[in-house]
């Protein structure tokens, strides 16, 4: 028998069992939905991490005081750690010999007022004033804290696209005197509209030179600052790294035997960290998914046993008229492929349908990738072929004058 045929009679059974053809693949569509949901979810968080949270800038990486902490031991032990100072980023600024530009960073909570307008939890961030060309941000309208702003220790300030829009409705914030921890800031610049991370905006902050935060926030036993050093180049970035640590341990007096007593956090950092996480995650929906379609398979098995009971008849005239077992054989293999890849295919679509409802919905990103759709489908195919064996090989077997004798 002509594959084409047998795939034509496949349809046909398909076609004139629908509720049942539906039922026998429900364990298949559950597992290949699962698996590319949770594909799909993972590899648009992959892209959305990439730009969002571990974009640090061009060849950037952070030394700060805590680095990335993943346990509470970790986190309850780091905070015995010293603090890391203005002094110790500019000595990092001077002694580092594969850097382009070392810029230094921190912040702290506080609300705002501007009139009868207020705003409450705004990020205020010290910085130097190079870390327009290190960090993320971009001017709008205006201008960045200078080195003038730095060096004097002013008070002015470059806000946000949303601490613009809410403080400042209707009007330009330039020039305009807004305050918090009882201090009066000149506003000198707008910065750019960044977006939001998970619904949180990323345009709820005020930049301030680095020498007025301390002036400010100093009393805060926790401060620190986080050192930003951008890499000559990406070629040496690894060497840069190790260069830093290098450098900070010496400065702040490190045994040759005990571990950093800082952090040195980077974007493969980061992504790293990720990647472990969703391991983790795409580890319990292969194991989800691997029952599912263990299920889905057995019930394909149990039914296709019970279209050989069926069709015995059907399959006696057949092997009268010159049949041979392979063409049995295949007939049968091909109706199970053909419902376990139908499986599949209804499987991505409900995935593709249901990712693309969270993400308009939700802040949680999707992206569905070519090679997932592939792999479902060939894998939903490869079961039905599995578990389609015995009963087809048990049709094959059939005896043609037996089978012509059975109602």
């Amino acid at each position: 028998m002509l594959l084409r045929e047998s795939f034509r009679l496949a349809l046909d059974t398909l076609r004139s069992h629908k509720l049942r053809s539906f039922l026998t693949l429900l364990g298949v569509i559950i597992s290949v939905c699962t698996l590319i949901a949770v594909v799909s979810v993972i590899d648009g968080m992959d892209l959305y991490i990439a730009d969002h949270l571990a974009n640090l800038g061009s060849n950037v990486f952070s030394v700060n005081r805590f680095g990335i902490i993943n346990n509470l031991k970790d986190w309850v032990a780091a905070q015995k750690r010293k603090r890391i100072f203005i002094e110790d980023m500019e000595w990092a600024r001077d002694n580092l010999r594969l850097a382009k530009a070392v810029g230094g960073v921190s912040g702290h909570l506080a609300d705002v007022k501007y009139g009868n307008q207020s705003l409450q939890d705004v990020n205020i961030r010290g910085v130097t004033s190079n870390m327009i060309n290190i960090g993320t941000e971009q001017v709008e309208t205006g201008r960045y804290v200078t080195e003038a702003d730095y060096q004097h220790r002013t008070y002015v300030a470059f806000i946000g696209f949303d601490v613009a829009d809410k403080l400042f409705t209707g009007l330009d914030p330039l020039g305009k005197t807004l305050f918090f921890r009882g201090q009066s800031f000149t506003v000198v610049g707008v910065a750019k509209s960044i977006g939001s991370v998970f619904g949180q905006s990323q345009d709820n902050f005020i930049i301030i030179p680095l020498t007025t935060f301390f002036k400010l926030f100093d009393d805060n036993r926790f401060q620190s600052v986080s050192i930003q050093v951008q890499a000559a180049n990406a070629a040496v970035m690894q060497d840069a790294q190790d260069e830093a640590r290098l450098l900070m341990r010496s400065r702040r007096h490190v045994k040759w035997d005990d571990k950093d007593d800082f952090g040195i956090v980077s974007s493969d950092a980061i992504m790293t960290l990720f990647h472990d996480l969703t391991g983790v995650i795409a580890m319990v929906a292969v194991g989800v998914t691997s029952i599912f379609l263990v299920v889905g398979g057995i019930v394909i098995m149990n039914i296709m046993l019970a279209a050989v009971s069926e069709r015995t008849h059907e399959i006696g005239i057949r092997k009268s008229l010159g049949a041979r077992r392979r063409d049995i054989l295949l007939q049968f293999l091909v109706e199970a492929a053909l419902l376990s890849t139908t499986g599949g295919l209804l499987g991505v679509f409900t995935a593709w349908v249901g990712t693309k409802i969270m993400t308009a919905t939700t802040p949680i990103p999707s992206s569905l990738p070519v090679s997932a759709v592939f792999t479902a489908v060939l894998v939903s195919a490869a079961v039905g072929l599995f578990f389609g064996i015995y009963p087809a090989n048990k049709a094959a077997r059939l005896d043609p004058i037996a089978a012509l004798r059975a109602e």
